[in-house]
């Protein structure tokens, strides 16, 4: 493997009314304005250093455009779509200038089917990390993870491990010793990105690190303030999978975002991963408490990075019933 893929880097969504979602993002979540013109706006969070991590783009449907990794040097990129070729992957080269504050770049999709985008370079900006002057609502820090409906969990674990290089820090199996759900990933934390069986590729959630659990909760109370209470969906609690503090909301169009803090360290070469029984009710909500029908429901369509259009969603390859959680 001669391609180093550092971490979760940003999302593209599409969004049918920009000022509801700024109101949204920002007012209650805490993001930062980087720009914004009559067709997107660019947020991110107080302590990135990066032009941004969100990119909300108008459209008449809500969707997912893109999920980007950001990889260490323009070296990497190239072996990286040299990989996914050789693979049969079609790769769809962004030279530099064609996105707005990112360098060249390729899109393509994974082995589930998901919009998958690879960078070296972003612009960098003014790191609010320190201007608490600026804080408000839930005071999001930066971008930690996606997390994807596929009906293959075993062979997105697989693909993701033993091609790109990405580290196992807990799953799910079955009786039978079928793998459920996995949390992997590059950075040294529990996840940049997770895979859960249900019907897909689509995106679950995007997942929001926060500098504490008291931030959680005063999101909640900012969010029902300025009239969101209907977008609170789950939490707050605490996941058993990664101890994770958590709560989950939904945007004005529908899409999942978590607000996320307390997971752990799993940068030692001989951490093992921690396996969970399905019948454990603990992991997905360690103080028990059961996750509503939409969390297995609903999720966000994912766009076709050649077409534009839709792809199509297969059922999941392993039954689907209660208990099935994600984090």
């Amino acid at each position: 493997m001669n391609f180093d893929i550092i971490r979760t880097a940003r999302a593209i969504l599409h969004v049918t009314d920009l000022e509801k979602s700024r109101d949204f993002y920002l007012r209650g979540l805490g993001f930062i304005e980087t720009e914004s013109d009559n067709s997107t706006i660019y947020l991110r969070g107080l302590e990135e250093h990066v032009h941004h991590s969100l990119v909300l783009k108008k459209a008449d449907t809500p969707a997912v455009e893109v999920m980007s990794y950001k990889v260490r040097s323009e070296a990497d990129l190239d072996s990286l779509a040299v990989f996914f070729e050789q693979r049969g992957h079609k790769v769809k080269w962004l030279e530099e200038g064609t996105q707005h504050a990112v360098g060249r770049a390729f899109r393509t999709q994974d082995l589930s089917g998901l919009p998958v985008e690879y960078f070296a370079k972003m612009d960098t900006v003014e790191r609010m990390l320190q201007r608490y002057d600026l804080y408000q609502g839930a005071k999001v820090q930066r971008i930690d993870h996606f997390n994807n409906m596929v009906p293959d969990v075993e062979k997105a674990h697989d693909f993701y491990i033993n091609a790109l290089g990405f580290a196992c820090s807990e799953y799910t199996a079955s009786e039978e010793g079928k793998i459920w759900a996995a949390w992997l990933h590059r950075k040294p934390s529990v996840h940049d990105v997770a895979f859960m069986n249900g019907q897909g590729p689509r995106l679950h959630h995007i997942g929001f690190w926060l500098s504490d659990p008291m931030s959680l909760i005063h999101g909640c109370d900012v969010l029902a303030s300025i009239g969101y209470s209907d977008s609170i969906e789950r939490g707050p609690a605490r996941h058993g999978l990664s101890n994770a503090f958590f709560l989950y909301l939904r945007d004005p169009d529908g899409h999942r975002i978590e607000l996320y803090n307390g997971d752990y360290l799993t940068s030692d070469p001989d951490f093992k991963p921690v396996r969970w029984d399905f019948n454990d009710k603990r992991r997905q909500t360690f103080w028990g408490a059961e996750a509503p029908d939409s969390w297995f429901n609903e999720a966000s369509t994912v766009l076709d990075v050649h077409t534009g259009e839709p792809v199509k969603i297969e059922a999941a390859k392993l039954k689907q019933h209660k208990p099935v959680f994600v984090i």
